[in-house]
């Protein structure tokens, strides 16, 4: 478990790390060089196709135009989603009109337990703008495969039979309005902090 958290650690600060525009030396007063390509840009994210909390069936394509804000999870987590889960709340709040560009996913990596109805029900009680997906366990699978997002089944010696808890990935991603990888938000992130990020990228 710590060299995952210590792999997750390394590759938001990775992600979070600004690009700075190399400085030209010509004197012919050259154009300033573009920004360094993000190399985490093409190892994150790209097509799927899952239920939203209303039954729905949505794809990637659906949320072009706006950014996605991605959190992989699932209902009876009781440990990380419980933390991040708010913070995307009040970040969206702290952005006022502006967050209307912003589409917040809550994936869940429970396909079994989290039915659209389930979902319906948490997402409910986190933001009114909270989205929440499920599907398959291949359409579940192949999203997490798709973000880079480990998840696992475990029992526990207080589980009766049939029970488990599932130790996943507690990354957020933030998708561009084309649907591609912007930047990683880790595990705690303040509000503040990542009010301030959106903000960048919404500007």
């Amino acid at each position: 478990m710590n060299r995952q958290l210590a792999r997750r650690d390394l590759l938001a600060g990775l992600a979070i790390m600004l690009a700075v525009p190399a400085l030209g030396h010509d004197h012919k007063a050259a154009p300033a060089s573009p920004p360094a390509r993000d190399p985490l840009a093409t190892q994150f994210g790209g097509a799927f196709s899952l239920l939203d909390h209303t039954g729905k069936r949505v794809t990637d394509v659906d949320f072009r135009g706006r950014f996605m804000l991605v959190y992989f999870g699932f209902s009876r987590c009781a440990d990380t989603c419980p933390v991040d889960l708010p913070v995307i709340a009040q970040a969206l709040d702290a952005l006022g009109p502006a967050a209307d560009r912003i589409a917040p996913l809550f994936i869940s990596v429970d396909p079994a337990n989290d039915t659209p109805a389930v979902m319906a029900t948490y997402v409910a009680n986190v933001h009114p703008r909270l989205i929440g997906l499920s599907g398959s366990e291949a359409e579940v699978a192949a999203t997490a495969k798709a973000y880079k997002v480990h998840r696992r089944k475990l029992t526990q010696a207080h589980h009766g039979h049939g029970e488990y808890t599932i130790d996943h990935g507690s990354l957020t991603y933030l998708m561009g309005p084309d649907g591609r990888f912007l930047t990683l938000l880790p595990h705690k992130t303040s509000p503040e902090r990542m009010a301030a990020v959106l903000r960048k990228y919404l500007s």
